[in-house]
């Protein structure tokens, strides 16, 4: 007998940021940086549930009978070429036992579609080089490298100095 399980793709609530900060710490594992994580519970609810102001990021989960299983963490960017605003995901995870069964597709065509009902041209992301798993997902649904550009990032003391400059 096969057991019938109900996914679920919603916008992330306060009450999720507990699974989507345990995800984060599941993502850094995997990605071999298990210390790195900084975040906390209060940074993400400023975030993505201020008190005051306009949010600066957004998250929507994946749910499986109730529970949290993958998450697409986003924020808008925007286009000078094309003059309007796009979507950076920041982080796309799913739990080991969930890959496969569409979930990670369904978060990325959630995303896509926040994109085309507002008129927004891209849905951007980085990943990995060595993570050819997820590089064959997402070219298998059609993104493309972006091999031109060159990633950077001023971070501790380099931001702070010239920060202070």
């Amino acid at each position: 007998m096969t057991t019938r399980h109900t996914a679920t793709i919603r916008p992330a609530t306060p009450d999720d940021v507990p699974a989507i900060l345990r995800l984060v710490h599941e993502l850094a594992v995997y990605e071999k940086e298990p210390d790195a994580v900084e975040a906390t519970p209060e940074g993400f609810l400023a975030c993505l549930f201020p008190a005051d102001g306009a949010p600066t990021a957004w998250a929507h989960v994946a749910e499986v009978d109730g529970e949290v299983v993958g998450m697409a963490v986003w924020y808008l960017t925007f286009s000078t070429w094309l003059g309007r605003p796009g979507i950076w995901l920041e982080d796309l995870y799913v739990t080991p036992e969930q890959r496969g069964s569409g979930l990670g597709k369904e978060l990325l065509a959630t995303l896509a579609r926040i994109c085309v009902e507002r008129g927004y041209g891209r849905l951007e992301w980085w990943v990995l080089r060595w993570n050819t798993p997820s590089i064959g997902f997402y070219e298998g649904l059609g993104a493309q490298a972006q091999d031109e550009w060159s990633v950077y990032r001023l971070d501790g003391a380099a931001l702070e100095g010239l920060g202070r400059a």
